[in-house]
């Protein structure tokens, strides 16, 4: 959330090289290697995109792709570390540390049935694109003759797949007494450790790097 607010916010630009190396260090240490590699790519085709392509051939299209550009690379670096977050943590954690903040009840609920859906829509849209290969409907020859009805196809089962899963979601926080007004017990209650201590310095040396360098003076 502390990324999301820094990177948006309308100076945020200047933040992301540090969001970008704070996502690609979180994705060493979890070892998930291939989003280790696809987010420098990412942000390197989004950096040519948005100001190396305008410099070099200056028209209002490149312009138009410049500002779309400079928008996007906010939301790689957000999603970054947040892809962390959903890899590694469950929904149980992180009711009890948002409880353990005394966090309101209508948003720790909130952001833990979030958490435990992205999870869910990512295998229902696979279990879709699976049943649309059986049927010969997906491809990027189906795509480019009907980009429309390919996009109904897909969009269609999802919509009522996320809407059946956010009813199962809710029903499952309901029971495990998400909603009572009783804390519940954890079972690990959540404590400040070294690794948190190692973060919070890492994304103070960060933050300081950011503002003292000569590039976010200017």
């Amino acid at each position: 959330m502390l990324v999301s607010v820094v990177v948006m916010s309308p100076l945020g630009l200047r933040f992301v090289p540090a969001a970008l190396v704070l996502a690609v260090a979180l994705a060493a240490a979890e070892g998930a290697w291939r989003r280790v590699v696809a987010l420098p790519i990412v942000a390197s085709a989004m950096w040519a995109l948005g100001w190396a392509l305008p410099l070099w051939w200056p028209n209002a299209a490149t312009m138009v792709v410049s500002v779309a550009c400079a928008y996007l690379i906010r939301f790689v670096a957000a999603i970054g570390v947040g892809m962390h977050l959903v890899a590694t943590t469950s929904p149980t954690h992180l009711s009890a540390a948002l409880r353990s903040w005394r966090v309101p009840r209508a948003i720790s609920v909130t952001l833990a049935v979030m958490l435990r859906f992205f999870p869910v829509v990512r295998s229902e849209a696979a279990a879709v694109l699976d049943a649309m290969r059986l049927r010969g409907l997906a491809g990027p020859a189906g795509l480019v003759r009907h980009p429309v009805l390919s996009l109904e196809r897909f969009a269609v089962p999802m919509i009522a797949a996320s809407l059946r899963a956010s009813e199962d979601l809710s029903a499952s926080a309901i029971l495990r007494g998400l909603g009572s007004r009783r804390a519940p017990t954890s079972m690990v209650a959540p404590r400040f450790a070294a690794a948190d201590l190692i973060l919070l310095v890492a994304l103070l040396a960060l933050a300081a790097g950011t503002l003292l360098s000569p590039w976010a003076l200017a």
